[in-house]
């Protein structure tokens, strides 16, 4: 197979220079020329050369200014200064800047195809070493992404199979699961590594504003638009595009987004113009969205668009074998990052974590682990457990309303759950939990209404932070009881 000619840019002023390399260089080189810097410039922005000459000495800007443009250009071509005699001096300030080699004039061509081999195997070099740098990167997603249950093997293998294509891909699945991270695993491993993976909240961003986010918008477009300001579609352009919580977009955007897709372009608010973009979107959500269809809630052809690829992360309770793995994982990361001298968690305590359903699945053991780690010692899991229990019977347990100060069931118990028509509970710890879930709601609902709902008041009343008053008044619903 025949390869590709190297591409040479010689930048000199001086006409017999160009001539004697053009002569001399022959065979694998495309030889290009340009008398100034400035010509110099442009030709490279334009070519793109694989190897740069360039003399120091020439009229307007001096050979070390262009190199300084070069490399902030990002051309990423090899570049090797001429000098002539008594140039020296500006070998260490050209090496500092980026170039590859330097020559003093005069040359023997012999001399100077000897230092272009140099330049090229360095490139060479460089660039395996970008590569070997992109794959221990994706490599590195794969280390946060644990699991080797037959579930996670099965993600993981669609991830491989369609990382480097342009399709768009749906990521599905509970809160804590792991979504950013497959959807970092994509980018990585894709073609698009090297370029932006940005990503929008779309739940975190207000409506009115959401727009002005993705899309950009042109000056004047509202109150405050002092100047034109790109979206996040123009800043991942060549790149990807991460629109996390796709199913809380308002309705009027889904539209846009729809043409992005299909057309790749979209306006800028207050734009007239097209503006064409290139890159790939990957989306995710905790939400149904078949619901919301039937709900007009989401647009069916824009679901059917983002469905192209669907991965579903199964939550932790469904992939409870993983948790030994997580747990090993997560504990030698925060030991590491916090310099503590935590030995491997008991057999009992990995026992009790498998014991546990987590709600917040992944990230709420990453949580529990990092607070066993920051504290030193695996004992509090217990305690951990027992909150995480009792959060998720407040949410779940609605005991029937009624006036503050009547008195209810022994234990604290809602009248209503001892009642004839009720299936009883004989869970020990749920019903303790529900019972102390309920009496501490009703506690700090009273001190509340003493205090005519003076939070900081009320939270030294109860001899609790007002940050946990203020988390438990949210948790509870107290604000809705009449």
């Amino acid at each position: 197979m025949k390869q590709d000619k190297v591409k040479l840019l010689i930048i000199d002023d001086d006409p017999k220079v160009s001539w004697i390399l053009s002569e001399g260089l022959q065979g694998d080189f495309e030889i290009l020329s340009a008398r100034d810097g400035i010509e110099g410039i442009q030709v490279a922005s334009t070519e793109k050369p694989d190897l740069i000459l360039l003399d120091i000495k020439m009229p307007g800007i001096s050979g070390l200014e262009v190199l300084a443009k070069l490399k902030k250009a990002d051309l990423r071509s090899e570049v090797i200064m001429l000098s002539g005699h008594g140039e020296t001096k500006y070998v260490v300030e050209s090496i500092q800047q980026g170039a590859a080699e330097f020559i003093t004039k005069p040359f023997d061509v012999k001399e100077v195809e000897i230092h272009i081999q140099s330049a090229l195997e360095k490139s060479r070099l460089r660039q395996e070493l970008s590569h070997l740098k992109d794959e221990l990167k994706a490599k590195s997603q794969y280390d946060s992404f644990i699991g080797d249950s037959q579930a996670m093997l099965d993600v993981k293998n669609v991830i491989e199979q369609v990382a480097d294509s342009e399709l768009t891909v749906l990521i599905r699945g509970e809160s804590g699961t792991g979504k950013e991270i497959v959807t970092r695993m994509l980018h990585s491993l894709s073609s698009r590594s090297k370029n932006t993976l940005s990503k929008v909240n779309c739940a975190a961003i207000p409506r009115d504003l959401l727009e002005a986010e993705l899309f950009g918008y042109e000056k004047g477009a509202f109150t405050g638009a002092h100047r034109t300001k790109p979206g996040r579609f123009e800043v991942a352009n060549n790149g990807t595009m991460f629109l996390d919580e796709i199913g809380d977009m308002p309705l009027e955007l889904q539209s846009k987004l729809l043409q992005v897709l299909e057309q790749h372009e979209f306006v800028r608010v207050g734009g007239i113009n097209n503006i064409h973009v290139d890159l790939r979107i990957i989306c995710a959500t905790n939400k149904n969205l078949e619901e919301a269809i039937g709900n007009q809630l989401f647009r069916d052809d824009l679901f059917y668009r983002l469905n192209e690829i669907t991965i579903y992360l199964p939550p932790l309770r469904d992939r409870k074998d993983d948790i030994p793995l997580l747990v090993e994982h997560f504990l030698d990361k925060y030991v590491s990052l916090y310099k503590k001298n935590v030995p491997p968690l008991s057999r009992e305590a990995v026992a009790r974590l498998m014991e546990y359903d987590y709600p917040g699945n992944v990230r709420q053991l990453e949580n529990l682990i990092k607070q066993v780690v920051v504290r030193e010692d695996e004992k509090i899991i217990e305690e951990l457990l027992l909150r995480g229990r009792q959060i998720q019977t407040a949410r779940s347990y609605q005991p029937a309303r009624q006036p503050l100060g009547v008195p209810v069931a022994a234990g604290g118990i809602d009248n209503a759950e001892m009642s004839e028509n009720a299936e009883p509970d004989y869970s020990l710890k749920r019903r303790v939990s529900k019972a102390v879930s309920y009496e501490e709601k009703k506690l700090i609902a009273e001190v509340l209404n003493k205090v005519n709902w003076n939070r900081r008041k009320a939270s030294e009343i109860l001899e609790i932070s007002y940050r946990s008053l203020l988390y438990k008044i949210k948790d509870y619903r107290i604000n809705e009881i009449k």
